[in-house]
């Protein structure tokens, strides 16, 4: 793969490997009623890939928007390649060599992949935009990334997964050489995290200097060489990775011991909740039957483009159905659009929490308040504040979601704050089904045992859980009985306690081997 153009700037601005590049010293940095850093200090060193880690609400997304130019620290001092920097806007941050894939996907849904890469920065002619020059541009850092995108598409019509590569090309693009990537696995396949590891690698033996963050312990220990732990907006230690075991290291980000990575509860499996009969919605869904019973945890496992998402949102009345019968209680329903789901009882935690899950632009108490206001409303339609300020403060302190208060807007909150008050709009509902879709995507280790615990409670409650991962381990240690999905049907089911991660991957694969039978056989 050829990255010469992506790191030739490195040798002309690194006096060797190992050398520091980025130094930031005594930063502070407030919100309104929340002090996000408090005296952090941190060091990324050229050659080298920094795992930074913490619970969400730490502090690390909050260094690295500083050091991006995103923030303005209140204090502190921040050095680049030894040079001093009093303010950073972004622009001045990516002169500088400085590149930042956000966890959260900015790009504008209605731009193709070239003018999203370029936007900024545009090429331009004397009367017009160099629209060939800047598809070619693109093209050329997509392909040496192995993504097969045309660069004249749509990125609204692209899945999360293909996005996240063109933020990481678009990152390639403008001559990186400190590049801070902030969950970029989280909806990646596999096959594409390899790809990833293997450009972080070269760039790293090429001298850029990388700051990885990720909730995903297990991946750092791949490629990670140091390791930076945050808690509380406070620097809590450092050292190189290898040195720490891994214990350790969820220890230094929880403040505390997690006893159970995957606690599971057992419960008497109850009567028959929930049926979904032979349903049937668009090329991704095909025949889909399965049931759901109480006192038990139902996951839905699969590899990207399984069906997996496609099938809750038909569930939910998102998506139109061809065909297919979905019972409740006994009860066949009539979901049409996700009202009636929600007043059957039946609701969805779904996957792109910012997209479909909250309203961004509101208060943490409207969100929380918004899709149940006919219980907390009087007959003329008035809230009834006393009760609108109880649901709140019980899916708050339910959940342990940590913020100032509740009249802060959502999207100020950290990703997995943000996920916990997507979970807690249903807690005051009498749901009779609640469906998690990948409800701890981009999450720390503690705030996913929070999640897990949730899960348990409902499920001694006696509600039927329905949960989709792509996490294998976490499926095997949450779920009761696993429900594998590829190519739109169900391929098999599994009892997650008898089973293993090959039997998952056989059976989420099957459409793959059929083909492959198909071709050996000719």
């Amino acid at each position: 793969m050829d990255l010469e153009r992506v790191t030739g700037l490195i040798a002309e601005e690194s006096k060797g490997m190992n050398e520091v590049i980025v130094s930031m010293q005594h930063i502070n940095k407030s919100f309104p009623g929340v002090k996000a850093l408090d005296d952090v200090s941190f060091e990324l060193r050229s050659g080298e890939v920094m795992a930074l880690l913490g619970e969400n609400g730490a502090g690390k997304s909050t260094l690295m928007k500083i050091l991006s130019g995103v923030y303005t620290r209140d204090s502190g001092e921040l050095y680049i390649f030894g040079k001093e920097y009093a303010d950073l806007s972004p622009r001045l941050a990516r002169e500088a060599g400085v590149a930042i894939i956000h966890q959260e996907l900015n790009m504008c849904r209605h731009l193709s992949v070239a003018e999203n890469m370029f936007l900024g920065r545009e090429l331009r002619g004397r009367l017009s935009l160099r629209n060939a020059d800047m598809e070619r541009e693109a093209r050329k850092y997509l392909d040496e990334l192995g993504v097969d995108i045309s660069p004249r598409q749509t990125v609204g019509d692209l899945p999360v997964s293909k996005q996240q590569m063109i933020e990481i090309a678009k990152a390639l693009s403008v001559n990186a050489r400190i590049l801070i990537m902030d969950e970029p696995t989280s909806a990646l396949t596999s096959r594409e995290i390899d790809d990833l590891f293997k450009i972080i690698r070269q760039l790293k033996a090429q001298g850029c200097g990388i700051v990885y963050i990720s909730h995903r312990l297990e991946e750092l220990s791949h490629i990670a060489d140091r390791v930076t732990i945050m808690r509380d907006g406070q620097y809590i230690t450092e050292g190189n990775f290898s040195d720490f075991t891994m214990d350790e290291i969820i220890q230094n980000m929880v403040g505390r011991e997690i006893k159970e990575k995957f606690p599971r509860v057992s419960c008497k499996k109850g009567r028959k909740v929930f049926e979904v009969k032979h349903l049937n919605a668009g090329r991704m869904v095909r025949d889909v039957s399965f049931d759901l019973y109480e006192g038990e945890i139902v996951g839905f496992a699969g590899l990207m483009g399984a069906g997996r998402t496609e099938t809750t949102r038909a569930i939910f009345g998102i998506d139109p159905k061809e065909s297919g019968e979905i019972i409740l209680n006994g009860e066949s329903l009539s979901i049409n659009k996700p009202m009636d789901s929600i007043k059957a009882g039946v609701v969805l935690a779904p996957e792109d929490r910012k997209k479909d899950g909250l309203c961004t632009k509101l208060s943490v108490r409207q969100n929380l308040a918004l899709p149940n206001l006919d219980i907390i409303c009087n007959k003329a339609g008035v809230v009834r504040s006393g009760e609108e300020k109880e649901l709140c403060d019980k899916a708050i302190a339910d959940l342990r979601i940590k913020l100032p208060d509740t009249e802060v807007n959502v999207d100020t909150l950290s990703g997995g704050n943000q996920q916990k008050v997507v979970v807690g709009k249903w807690l005051a509902r009498n749901s009779k089904v609640v469906i998690f879709d990948e409800p701890t995507r981009g999450i720390d280790v503690g705030a996913k045992v929070e999640i897990y615990n949730l899960m348990n409670n409902l499920k001694e409650q006696g509600i039927a859980v329905m949960f989709v991962s792509s996490e294998m381990p976490e499926v095997m240690g949450i779920a009761d009985r696993i429900i594998v999905m590829c190519d739109g049907r169900i391929t098999g089911e599994l009892d997650a306690k008898a089973t293993s991660q090959n039997e998952i991957l056989k059976l989420a694969t099957a459409f793959e081997n059929k083909i492959i039978s198909a071709d050996d056989g000719k």
